[in-house]
């Protein structure tokens, strides 16, 4: 009973063992290809050479020489993440390598050709076209093309340097060796690019690096071989920005993926980028921040031809109407008193949250100049205006920007010498008396003054064509300003 039971225990037993064994045998053919790069924790250092997970089923080694610091001293220990190259490939054995490096014959050179293996190089000086590169203690060419990634504006700033290189072209017994840089560059930013695409989603929270900036927007760089791009509408909630003025070249920056869809390019995607909605909506604190008859300063955007938009906080656009703009004047075209880009004074008329609204007022801000019309003038006064328009009715005469009365032509036909108002010209300064104030209905009405002394308005007709006096010419320079605008 004992027997059968240790019998059937050691089969099982045996079974376990046949499993394990298979599970961790190596197979006909290994997980990884000559030439791949791979990234693998060290399981154990021995005497010469130095044991690495290599993801499969069988570890790799490399020789511990290799690994040397230059004082001759191994400054790694186990668990260490090493990035080496796959130089060699055998049911027993991966070979791992920084590089081809070193003393070789052609047969090495020419294996690296063969299977793409890189080999390390020394720039040793620059020609024509491109640099001079040492590998295995023989000369090979780099074309300038080949050098980098990136344009490479003066090839002597790689002298010196040592670079790992694949071998392109292996001709004429080793006589003619032409190597780039660029290619394997190239390779191991494709696999880091597919590895970033499979993490990739719309919705992603991402930190990158400024590239370039363009008058539509700014390219980030996400990843190695991986950009976006943030349109100028997703910069920022303030419709005014400026990619120039956002960001540098080089700047860090977080960005939200928006949009991703397939480039015209085979195997690369197209990244839309924002940075605003990192950022809270400003109208969600607008209810908080502006109010009903809140005077601030804002920034013209842009102009219709029923009014101009204005700017009062980044993201917050309020509409100025062509009638709240002065009232002063009668306002034609918008762009005839403001201009995109400058900065005015507007009043808050009414905050529209559900719409996202705010209604503005120029002319509110400036202050309505018959509100206190009442306080600055009385009925019988006698002053100086300017002729601003004549009309068959009666002239509009300007006492001051925005304040204009009308001298009817029944007043101006009691003077004794009509023609001495009538020879007037627009412009020219007239003296009247007021005969009545009313600033509910915005009416003026007047009188000529001096009505029956023909003497003095004919001294004030050539003081007139002389010199005025100071009133009038404040008045004539505001009047002219205010034309000209």
């Amino acid at each position: 009973m004992t027997d059968h039971f240790d019998d059937e225990n050691n089969v099982e037993n045996e079974k376990s063992f046949a499993e394990m064994l298979d599970d961790y045998s190596p197979g006909s053919e290994a997980e990884v290809g000559i030439g791949d790069k791979i990234r693998g924790k060290i399981v154990s250092i021995g005497r010469d050479s130095v044991f690495v997970d290599t993801g499969s089923k069988i570890d790799g080694v490399v020789d511990k020489a290799e690994l040397l610091d230059k004082d001759g001293t191994l400054a790694l220990q186990e668990g260490d993440i090493l990035e080496l190259y796959v130089v060699a490939l055998s049911e027993e054995e991966i070979k791992l390598s920084k590089a081809v490096s070193g003393i070789g014959g052609l047969h090495m050179l020419k294996e690296a050709y063969d299977k793409a293996v890189p080999v390390e190089g020394k720039i040793l000086e620059t020609c024509k076209g491109g640099v001079r590169v040492e590998v295995l203690q023989r000369k090979a060419f780099c074309p300038i093309s080949q050098l980098d990634l990136d344009f490479v504006e003066d090839p002597a700033d790689y002298v010196a340097k040592t670079f790992d290189f694949l071998i392109t072209t292996f001709e004429e017994n080793g006589k003619n060796i032409i190597v780039s840089r660029r290619a394997l560059l190239a390779r191991e930013q494709e696999k880091a690019r597919k590895a970033f695409y499979e993490t990739l989603s719309v919705g992603n929270v991402l930190n990158g690096s400024v590239t370039r900036i363009m008058p539509f927007g700014v390219f980030v760089k996400l990843s190695e071989g991986v950009e976006g791009m943030v349109h100028v509408s997703e910069l920022s909630w303030s419709k005014t920005a400026q990619p120039e003025t956002m960001v540098d070249v080089a700047d860090t920056v977080q960005v939200k993926v928006i949009n991703i869809e397939t480039d015209k390019r085979p195997g690369l995607l197209k990244i839309g980028l924002s940075m605003k909605q990192l950022i809270e909506d400003p109208w969600e604190r607008a209810g908080e921040n502006f109010h009903e008859g809140q005077k601030i300063l804002g920034t013209v955007t842009r102009c219709t031809n029923f009014g101009a938009f204005v700017e009062v906080a980044p993201g917050i656009e309020g509409l100025v109407h062509i009638s709240e703009m002065s009232y002063k004047k009668r306002v034609l075209k918008p762009e005839d008193e403001v201009s995109t880009g400058e900065t005015v004074s507007v009043l808050i008329k009414e905050v529209d949250l559900a719409k996202r609204r705010i209604s503005l007022s120029i002319r509110d801000a400036e202050g309505d100049p018959w509100i206190n019309v009442s306080e600055k003038y009385r009925t019988g006064q006698a002053l100086e205006g300017i002729l601003e328009k004549k009309e068959k009715f009666g002239y509009f005469i300007t006492l001051e920007p925005g304040i204009t009365g009308l001298l009817p032509k029944s007043n101006i036909r009691k003077l004794s010498e009509p023609g001495l108002v009538e020879r007037l010209k627009e412009g020219d300064l007239i003296p009247i008396v007021i005969e009545a104030i009313n600033p509910a209905e915005r009416k003026l009405p007047l009188a000529p003054a001096n009505t029956d002394d023909e003497q003095n308005w004919q001294a004030f007709a050539d003081r007139s064509n002389s010199a005025m006096g100071s009133l009038g010419e404040k008045l004539q320079h505001a009047l002219s300003k205010k034309k000209n605008k």
